[in-house]
């Protein structure tokens, strides 16, 4: 359901497995494993308090070593949970790529005081020459695949296909504070989903597509039979209707990118880890729980970064996507 990294903290350096989330601009350690403190291990005299909707921490600030890659080596400010909420086990904390902005607001004692990025870091420490990161993901088949690749001050034309479909960051708020753009229009094969310009977020740390309430009526309207299960938040596709599913297109810097109907669908075999019900078909993208016109109103997260080069970057204001050989691919959903 989520990527994530190992990451490296202190000197011996002891390895988290954390979470690879450009929706966060903070990192921290200790909702698992616990963190271990070094010779370089040193208290900044803090807290720091994150509360992200499906994930929040508490807990002490330290600027510590910090192996991001190997070779790559950060003095980095770090949280260390105290308290913590929505990490399931085996997840060890947050790897922030999200801008600096982000972290305003999570000192207590210094609301409007800042903590560098992880991408921030790392320029103004000169490991990297450009703030780009690039991400590629792909459909899992396992539990503890490893398939994914992030790119620190660079993009891997290997992971690719064809030219980049740039289109710049949005200045819409709050869309603006993350990694925000605009869609121009999408649609659910001929049904208009939503036909004006809208802001919204690219976030790894988002396991659906996540529209805003008015835009995913239209969306589930357009399924025969198609509900949520109140339990589980999830939306359910009756079998009759998995063939019918059809091609969900987002016109993002006058390119069309789009969702293929198996990209849609969450793998039968994997409705356990989403909480849900064996032998029933879910769908991968959601309501995002607030109207249009907010300022936010779409996630793009991991099920879109699957079938999608992502290119984050800072440097010149912008984000891109690239296809990939699991664009239109097909996986078994069952």
């Amino acid at each position: 359901m989520q990527y994530t990294v190992e990451v490296g903290v202190g000197n011996p350096p002891t390895f988290y497995n954390l979470l690879v989330d450009t929706g966060s601009g903070n990192t921290f350690v200790g909702t698992g494993k616990k963190y271990n403190r070094t010779e370089t291990s040193i208290p900044l005299g803090f807290n720091v308090s994150v509360n992200s909707g499906s994930h929040s921490f508490s807990g002490a600030e330290y600027l510590d070593q910090v192996i991001i890659a190997p070779g790559v080596f950060l003095n980095q400010s770090i949280g260390v949970a105290l308290s913590w909420s929505g990490f399931p086990e085996g997840v060890d904390g947050i790897l922030g790529l999200g801008p600096t902005e982000l972290t305003r607001g999570t000192v207590p004692s210094d609301p409007i005081g800042l903590i560098f990025s992880v991408m921030d870091t790392a320029v103004y420490q000169t490991k990297i020459t450009n703030n780009i990161l690039g991400i590629s993901f792909a459909p899992s088949t396992n539990y503890t695949q490893y398939n994914g690749e992030i790119g620190y001050g660079d993009i891997d034309t290997e992971l690719f296909n064809g030219d980049i479909t740039y289109t710049p960051l949005t200045t819409t708020l709050p869309a603006a504070k993350y990694w925000g753009i605009n869609i121009i229009s999408s649609t659910y094969g001929t049904t208009p989903v939503f036909t004006e310009s809208s802001a919204g977020i690219v976030d790894t740390g988002t396991t659906q597509v996540l529209l805003a309430d008015d835009f995913f009526a239209n969306y589930i309207s357009a399924i025969p039979g198609a509900h949520i299960d109140n339990s589980t938040g999830l939306l359910v596709i009756p079998s009759s209707s998995v063939a019918g599913i059809e091609p969900l297109d987002f016109t993002i810097g006058g390119t069309s990118l789009t969702l293929s109907p198996d990209a849609q669908l969450i793998p039968q075999n994997r409705s356990a880890a989403w909480g849900g019900k064996p032998g029933v078909q879910y769908g991968a993208v959601g309501s995002l729980g607030r109207a249009s016109g907010e300022g936010l109103d779409f996630v793009l997260g991991q099920k879109f970064l699957e079938r999608y080069y992502a290119v984050f970057d800072r440097q010149n204001s912008r984000v891109g996507f690239a296809f990939t050989n699991n664009t239109f691919a097909t996986y078994s959903t069952n």
